[in-house]
């Protein structure tokens, strides 16, 4: 079999596999998944249709497109996802970084701009939003919490490939690593997916960490315990930025301004979803 030949056919199956969106986007994952099991640059694979295609590779192939198929996420199945730029390595013990999550280290970097200063992402999961500041904010003191270990090896390792270590990974449920210190910034992408929400059902989400992605009944839990500690963390006139689900802004700035936070706002990511609500804590 040939290279175009083999591409036809798991463009095939996925387009087969209509459940979930697989279909929509069944050109795009074939050719990443082929260009992983093959090891070649996904523009060869256009180029040079007629190349000759390992027999060992092609079943690693069609093994891809099978999980694929089934719902199981592209990051997992060729172990990377890009975000702001960066190439991050995920595995199952972590969500897949998702590109409205950028709007949050956005707004991080638009409500300090200063080079220098003290930040935490609680809940880091991958390092993703954390990885991103300190690519940007190369002197800012950066904290990353996260209670699982599992996650936490992930963020370390992505941290360690991109050269960008100085980042202080601690382990512990959101602000239990932080003891008696003050931050700047506070960043956050906690659960919030209701347990009994038929989203969590899905074929791809049913691959990611459930700890990950629901507080449980109350999918405002985790929102509302960061809002309500989160001005024991911050310094005079520093900032909480949360990101949310699409219908939950509203909620998230009514706690936001019961705890005291003032300039409380929300912001729309690509989709025009109110995405990440922030508020400011304290006197400048």
């Amino acid at each position: 079999m040939n290279v175009g030949t083999v591409l036809a056919r798991g463009r095939e199956r996925l387009q087969a596999a209509a459940a979930d969106g697989a279909a929509a986007t069944a050109e795009l994952d074939a050719q990443l998944l082929l260009a992983h099991a093959l090891g070649m640059p996904r523009a060869r694979l256009r180029s040079h249709p007629d190349s000759p295609a390992d027999p060992q590779q092609v079943l690693r192939y069609l093994e891809l497109i099978e999980r694929r198929a089934a719902g199981e996420p592209l990051a997992y199945l060729t172990g990377w996802r890009e975000f702001w730029s960066l190439q991050l390595t995920v595995s199952p013990a972590v969500l897949v970084p998702r590109p409205e999550t950028e709007l949050l280290v956005e707004r991080a970097l638009v409500l300090r701009a200063a080079p220098r200063g003290r930040v935490a992402d609680l809940g880091t999961g991958s390092g993703a939003v954390a990885l991103a500041l300190a690519s940007e904010r190369p002197h800012w003191q950066i904290t990353a919490t996260d209670i699982a270990p599992e996650a936490l090896a992930v963020a370390r390792a992505n941290a360690a490939r991109l050269g960008l270590e100085r980042i202080d990974f601690r382990r512990g449920s959101w602000f239990e690593p932080l003891g008696g210190e003050r931050f700047d910034l506070l960043v956050s992408n906690p659960p919030y997916v209701a347990a009994d929400d038929p989203a969590l059902q899905t074929r791809g989400l049913a691959h990611e960490p459930r700890h990950a992605l629901t507080p449980g009944a109350d999918a405002l839990a985790c929102l509302r315990a960061l809002v309500r500690g989160a001005p024991r963390q911050l310094a005079p006139g520093g900032w909480l930025l949360l990101e949310h689900g699409a219908s939950q802004a509203d909620a998230v700035a009514s706690e936001l301004v019961l705890a005291g936070f003032r300039s409380v706002r929300s912001h729309r990511d690509l989709a025009a979803h109110e995405r990440v609500t922030e508020g400011q804590h304290g006197q400048i």
